[in-house]
């Protein structure tokens, strides 16, 4: 496993993402929320995984419960990250649901704790006092946000009076916005990029086609929609035959692309532990300047339908109609 280190942190370049962790929308069922998901993160930790990531709205809670389930015995091996949700983010309330977070991990510090969301009405300035209390106290390591656009990450760091180590942000090759201005602040001003959905919730693993699409919580996702699916034949191609030279699946492929950017790592999830050790591979997986090149062209020319425009069809295939 490769590292990242910064700010005082050394974090995983393939981290493990728990929202399916006790999460109904993922359809997952009982015992993966039970078992298999304390199995996954175990099985992270023996890989040098020690990013795990978390919310408090992740089941309401229950997300965080199973992680610190899961590190009980180990907690010396994992950087555990969780987020606040941003309804009424103000300080007293940052303070005290990171102290609730806490105790639902069973831990006493949260190495990594962030805003989920920017809240359009209440000003920055209130979370960042509240996370510069639970620092001050010991609760908290690092601060970070999530969802935040370069203006707001800055206007964070102020009204913090210090690091906001990460920005928590999708991007995958099928969302390449954080290139504009997040990574190269990051690389710059020595900070993290953590990205979610690497793989698009698995759109990138080159599985699906127009009669093959992901259902719960995906199947809200325009991304499977049989159009982009075909507009997105070349690059998916592209993946396969990189993937092909090395040996790797296209999954792997789609990680190693994301993580090769420094000060950049991904948080994919896991609905088993085989796929988690292939996600921890891609870690190891040393693409070429040519197979970025190659990766990174015919994800310039993927221009998938989606937003109000995506929304006919998204509705269609939702009810028929």
């Amino acid at each position: 496993m490769r590292y990242v280190e910064v700010g005082g942190a050394r974090v995983s370049v393939i981290g493990l993402g728990t929202w399916q962790f006790g999460s109904r929308e993922w359809g997952y069922g009982s015992d993966y929320a039970e078992s298999e998901a304390v199995d996954i993160t175990h099985r992270a930790l023996d890989l040098g995984i020690n990013l795990i990531d978390t919310a408090e709205i992740y089941a309401f809670g229950r997300s965080e419960r199973i992680v610190g389930r899961a590190i009980a015995e180990r907690r010396h091996a994992a950087f555990v990250a969780t987020k606040v949700f941003p309804v009424l983010p103000l300080a007293p309330i940052v303070e005290q649901r990171g102290r609730a977070s806490a105790a639902r991990l069973g831990i006493e510090q949260i190495d990594l704790y962030q805003v989920h969301w920017p809240n359009p009405v209440i000003p920055i300035a209130a979370p960042m006092h509240g996370m510069a209390k639970l620092v001050e106290q010991g609760t908290v390591r690092h601060v970070g946000v999530s969802n935040f656009g370069l203006g707001q990450w800055r206007q964070a760091e102020r009204q913090l009076g210090g690091v906001v180590l990460s920005n928590q942000v999708q991007y995958s090759l099928v969302t390449r916005k954080p290139e504009r201005e997040l990574i190269p602040f990051a690389q710059d001003e020595g900070r993290l990029v953590i990205a979610y959905s690497p793989l698009a919730q698995g759109f990138l693993s080159a599985r699906y086609d127009g009669t093959n699409t992901p259902g719960g919580v995906r199947a809200g996702n325009s991304m499977f929609l049989p159009e982009n699916i075909e507009k997105a034949q070349p690059l998916l191609a592209a993946l396969r035959e990189v993937a092909a030279a090395h040996d790797a699946t296209p999954a792997q492929v789609a990680l190693a692309w994301v993580i090769r950017r420094p000060n950049v790592i991904a948080i994919p999830g896991a609905s088993s532990v085989a796929q988690l050790e292939k996600n921890a591979a891609a870690a190891d997986l040393e693409l070429t300047d040519d197979d970025d090149a190659r990766l990174t062209e015919a994800s310039d020319r993927f221009s998938p339908t989606k937003g109000l425009a995506a929304m006919p069809q998204l509705l269609r295939a939702r009810f028929g109609r």
